[in-house]
């Protein structure tokens, strides 16, 4: 197989001494034996996507590696040096349950102390959302996290938090990439300064689970969370080193735990994806749930940014929630408590994203406040808080599973909206109502809004040309009709632009450019079509909607809105 001279180039590069012996053998013996796999590790630099940057772990410039993200490190080391002038500046660190997680950790605050930084970093793995509230607890300039998320067991990943403790977005994100792309590897100095190393654990965890307990927890009788059975499981990753502390403190006392799913491990054994928005997932926490017979099921994912939750529904039976539902259920019950306790001053907002269900805008709506709507990944709803401080975030979320109460987590946060799904339903449990039937309430009030997902797979070089070629197509020759209805107007986030195809006039769209296309047609059916920021897939999402005038009829309604998705999927030939 012929190498192209452009991979040639990188491939000798990392043949020089600047490359340990390790990385010249693996080298070497794909040169020999899998000329496509190294030009899969060499064709292109590792991009940030919207969680950060992930990939697959091995020796290449598109690989996981201590020199990938050594790399990122001395680039990031060099910007926060020369953002924080004459300052002691200090990061904090964690890592997932990922294999290299660990090591990858040290070798990044290896790098960052090497250069002078004060470094915290966790002495065990931790979720992600408490790394997100450590920054600001240790009042620190920047933090990362080691972790691939959901993501199968090759990847890892490199998350770049800033001081607010959100994750880093435009134009800032622009510029330590620049930084890091004018690097040599031969810059990154690996050798650290032990003593500006410090580990931390214990106090960082207490003090995280006191504000996820002050933040979801609403006067919750004591009865009530006593009489909620839940089952919950961590699905290998990180949230069992909080999530049982915190359900205990906050007086769940009758928590199921899934054995087999509980201690961490990044081969994630039992599950094909371990992920909760894919309903495989949650298989053995749905068996152990009948068996002692739970009113709610609660899964995250390895890094615990996202939540699954099944719950019983009219007829007994446990139905798993999707991620706008869980959103939509835990928004409502946010605002009424606001609502009840007089806190609104007018200035207050939830947060979503482009690609959610509107349901969240009647929300907003009902109860006077604002709905920002910013692009997919929570960093854009943590830009929000940042941007507008005089203003006051009750809590929000997006599609993927991911969820937020106020802010003092500013990435989603599996652990606080674990608790407070839980107050929820033993809430409704205690007026003789259930979390699922407060669903239906909210559909009969303010519409019924029913979404979905279509993910599709395309691996590699020539995937990565398929995907790109969809979303030309669909940008240059917009569909003007779906299923009968016309398109009465596309969004175009890449350039700005909102079509209105009745009348062919353009207006500009005042968003961040993302690659990201948005079609609604005469009827309100919203269909959306996205790139993932960091998996080989391009993403469409689905959102249709119609009223509900009593519970008694919503199997017929749900029926019909189903019906509706998969008339849409075959018009649009994606089946």
């Amino acid at each position: 197989m012929h190498i192209p001279a452009t991979i040639l180039e990188k491939v000798n590069e990392w043949l020089t001494p600047t490359f340990d012996e390790a990385t010249h053998a693996s080298i070497i013996e794909m040169m020999t034996s899998s000329p496509k796999e190294l030009e899969e590790s060499f064709y292109k630099n590792l991009e940030f996507g919207t969680g950060g940057m992930r990939g697959i772990m091995g020796v290449g410039t598109n690989r996981i590696n201590k020199y990938t993200l050594g790399k990122n490190t001395q680039g990031l080391s060099d910007y926060i040096l020369k953002s924080f002038p004459n300052e002691q500046t200090k990061i904090v660190i964690a890592y997932d349950c990922r294999h290299n997680s660990d090591t990858l950790a040290k070798v990044v605050a290896d790098v960052f102390s090497a250069n002078g930084i004060k470094v915290y970093l966790f002495s065990a793995l931790r979720p992600t959302p408490i790394l997100s509230f450590a920054l600001k607890y240790l009042n620190c300039h920047a933090g990362i996290v080691l972790t691939a998320s959901h993501n199968p067991p090759e990847y890892n990943g490199y998350k770049v938090y800033w001081q607010d403790g959100g994750q880093i977005v435009p134009p800032q994100d622009e510029e330590i990439i620049k930084v890091i792309e004018d690097l040599n590897y031969s810059e990154i100095k690996f050798t650290p300064n032990e003593s500006l190393i410090e580990y931390i654990d214990t106090d960082v965890d207490q003090a995280f689970i006191n504000s996820s307990i002050e933040n979801a927890s609403f006067n919750t009788p004591k009865a009530a969370k006593e009489d909620l059975k839940i089952v919950f499981t961590s699905l290998h990753g990180t949230s069992i080193t909080l999530v049982p502390e915190m359900l205990a403190k906050a007086g769940y006392t009758n928590v199921n735990i899934v054995p087999e799913q509980e201690v961490p491990d990044g081969n994630f054994p039992t599950v094909k994806s371990p992920n909760p928005e894919e309903p495989e997932a949650l298989t053995m926490a749905l068996a152990l749930a009948e068996k002692v017979n739970a009113d709610i099921v609660i899964g995250t994912d390895p890094d615990a940014d996202r939540l699954g939750v099944a719950v019983r529904n009219s007829e007994g039976k446990l139905t798993l929630l999707n991620g706008n539902q869980t959103m939509v259920i835990m928004t409502a019950f946010l605002l009424e408590q606001w609502k009840r306790a007089n806190k609104f001053k007018g200035n207050e907002f939830i947060g979503t994203t482009i690609v959610s269900t509107p349901m969240m805008l009647e929300l907003a709506a009902a109860y006077g406040v604002e709905c920002k709507v910013g692009l997919t990944g929570f960093k854009w709803i943590a830009k929000m808080i940042k941007d507008f401080p005089n203003q006051k975030f009750v809590g929000g979320g997006e599609e993927s599973f991911g969820f937020m109460v106020g802010d003092a987590v500013r990435d989603k946060d599996a652990i606080a909206a674990t608790l407070l799904v839980c107050e929820i339903a033993a809430q409704a449990k205690a007026a003789e109502s259930t979390l699922y039937q407060e669903l239906l309430n909210l559909y009969v009030d303010h519409g019924y809004f029913k979404e979905h997902l279509i993910s599709i797979t395309k691996k590699g070089i020539e995937g990565a040309n398929e995907i790109k070629q969809m979303m030309i197509d669909l940008r240059n020759n917009p569909l003007k009709e779906i299923n009968g209805q016309l398109v009465i107007c596309v969004e175009d986030y890449q350039n700005s632009t909102v079509l209105n195809l009745l009348s062919n006039e353009k207006e500009p769209l005042d968003i961040p450019k993302s690659d990201v296309l948005i079609y609604y047609t005469e009827d309100g059916t919203k269909i959306c079509a996205r790139p993932s920021g960091t998996e080989p897939k391009i993403k469409f999402y689905f959102s249709v909607n119609t009223t509900l005038d009593a519970i008694e009829n919503v199997t017929t309604v749900e029926a019909e809105l189903d019906a509706k998705i998969k008339a849409v999927i075959a018009d649009m030939k994606l089946n």
